[in-house]
């Protein structure tokens, strides 16, 4: 069972003060009075993102930034288990690939901000093209929710992802229509605005909202609560548009002292698909969940030095309840559920050493010179998919580790996996719910190491690094393989209890260049994996070794 997304409240500037996860390059904010900037050079880029201005009290006005970006992939072709279709059209096939091996994207976002004094503000965002590849396209993996496989029209590839207004008071701040969601690390429900290390976001998780926060203590308070109510527009378990109907209940706190913050917010979600039986019968899949995630940061000067600071930030979340989306056919015709428990947690330590040169307008700017961090994650697994309980935790797929293990290999087995249960030349086809196993590149069922590092000699340099060691969290079953064969193996049709998924090695680097008001990007990054013994086959033997290679473009204006 994926994690539920539930929302948060990004880029609220009285809920949170300052992104958890600072940018990499200029931070601009004042510093408190330990010396700490509350916006620290962490190990994240931001890639020259151009910010909004803050408006004066008396002024009203308009501002537009956005980006354009353009990729250029390069992959080794993935094995993966065949559908049905394939084996009718290639008799005796054992694998069918991913068919994809190069190809590129772009996608322009725009941001149009439009403000009256400190009052009132409406912001808007959209997405061209994003999604949408040229050259080769995937084969056998149209349940991923981004297939890379140009089976959409135009219009799916175009999407209005933000238009909400913010309408401050003295005593607290509300928000209402289509607007993004983001906590803590990012790890239960993120926005798909957030710049990684390694990796570009895609999609992000939308809702139709009204907010209100507030500090109950007072304007200058530490402490902050805020309520909201939603209807999922768009995250990785429903789609509004596809006829899923989500509806969320959100209580949410925090206390924020300088550069440190610690929160925790409980959701409640109820969510309603409509489908279809192979006798054409209609009826409804229900998910009734709650989730309580916990996330906190912190950051302190090193003892001794002016110049170099320890970071830290931790989230973790559980969800539990009951839903008939996954379930065997026995549950399917009694009516029955399966209950839901799952939890996932991560956490990041890191050190940077930071450096400052002086602006002609505004504080000097300051960046990390060397930055670096390790993180630890942790989902639960769920080693027997058809025993009544769904443990499995899958992390948001925009809270990027590395390029290639989750974003691509688990992301194409699982897809490729729902795809053939789903396929119509499948005479026994397993039960409703298949939609819900694709992973879409986030973690699940994994623990893992995650050191990565960061030299920057000037501010529009990176040079980046690092590795992914991953194992299982529980048994690695396929659903598919399992239904069709009638034995618990795993992806590749090997043994399910060998749970060592490898080790993943990536670079990078990126060079901006500022003018005009406006950044451009070059750059390139590129991985390779060792599979583990969890992706072995019947006969012990594993797939070589993986790579990937990306040359990056991009403007940010």
């Amino acid at each position: 069972m994926r994690s539920l997304s539930p929302p948060w409240l990004a880029a609220l500037p009285l809920v949170l003060a300052s992104a958890w996860t600072a940018p990499a390059s200029a931070a601009d904010e004042p510093q408190d009075r330990q010396g700490v900037p509350k916006e620290l050079p962490q190990l994240v880029e931001n890639g020259g993102r151009v910010q909004p201005r803050a408006p004066a009290a008396d002024e009203w006005g308009f501002q537009l930034h956005g980006e354009y970006q353009l990729r250029g992939q390069f992959q080794a072709d993935l094995p993966l288990g065949p559908t049905a279709t394939y084996v009718d059209a290639n008799p005796g096939a054992t694998t069918q690939p991913l068919g994809q091996n190069a190809f590129a994207t772009n996608w322009l976002r725009m941001t149009p901000t439009f403000q009256w004094r400190e009052a009132l503000k409406v912001v808007l965002q959209f997405d061209v093209g994003q999604n949408f590849p040229m050259g080769q396209a995937t084969q056998g993996v149209g349940l991923d929710q981004a297939p890379r496989d140009r089976s959409g029209d135009a219009f799916s590839y175009m999407s209005l992802r933000w238009l909400y207004l913010d309408w401050r008071t003295k005593y607290g701040l509300w928000r209402v229509g289509q607007q993004p969601n983001h906590w803590g690390l990012g790890v239960l429900t993120n926005d798909g605005d957030h710049p990684s290390v390694f990796g570009d976001y895609r999609n992000g998780a939308l809702v139709e909202r009204l907010l209100f926060a507030t500090r109950p203590l007072g304007e200058k308070s530490s402490w902050v609560v805020a309520l909201a109510g939603d209807l999922v527009y768009r995250d990785w378990n429903a789609r509004l548009y596809r006829g899923d109907v989500a509806l969320q209940a959100v209580v949410a706190t925090y206390v924020e002292k300088g550069p440190h913050q610690l929160g925790v917010f409980a959701v409640y979600r109820n969510q309603r698909t409509q489908r279809s039986s192979a006798d054409g019968a209609r009826y409804d899949d229900a998910l009734d969940v709650g989730v309580v995630d916990v996330a906190g940061k912190t950051a302190t000067l090193v003892p001794g030095t002016k110049d170099t600071y320890l970071f830290g930030a931790a989230e973790a979340a559980v969800l539990f309840g009951a839903s008939t989306f996954p379930r065997t056919p026995d549950h399917a015709r009694a009516g029955d559920r399966t209950s839901v428990l799952g939890f996932g947690a991560a956490g990041q330590l890191g050190i940077v050493h930071t450096s400052s040169e002086s602006k002609k307008d505004g504080p000097p700017q300051t960046w990390g010179v060397v930055v670096g961090q390790v993180e630890l994650g942790w989902a639960s697994g769920d080693a027997d998919p058809y025993d009544g309980s769904q443990k499995r935790f899958t992390f948001d797929p925009n809270h990027k580790v590395g390029l290639l293990l989750f974003d691509e290999v688990m992301r194409w087995q699982t897809a490729r996996s729902a795809t053939a249960a789903a396929d119509p030349s499948l005479a026994n086809r397993p039960a409703p719910g298949a939609d819900q196993l694709p992973s879409n590149g986030g973690v699940f069922g994994a623990q893992y190491v995650n050191p990565t590092a960061i030299v920057r000699p000037r501010p529009w340099l990176d040079l980046k690094a690092g590795m992914v060691f991953a194992q299982a969290t529980a048994d690695v079953v396929d659903p598919y393989r399992t239904t069709v064969s009638g034995s618990y193996v795993n992806y590749q049709g090997g043994d399910p209890r060998r749970r060592d998924l490898g080790v993943e090695v990536d670079l990078g680097t990126e060079l901006r260049i500022f003018a005009f008001g406006a950044n451009v990007q070059l750059g390139a990054q590129g991985g390779i994996l060792f599979p583990g013994r969890a992706f072995a086959d019947a006969s012990g033997a594993t797939f070589g070794p993986l790579g990937i290679f990306i040359l990056r473009g991009g403007l940010q204006f």
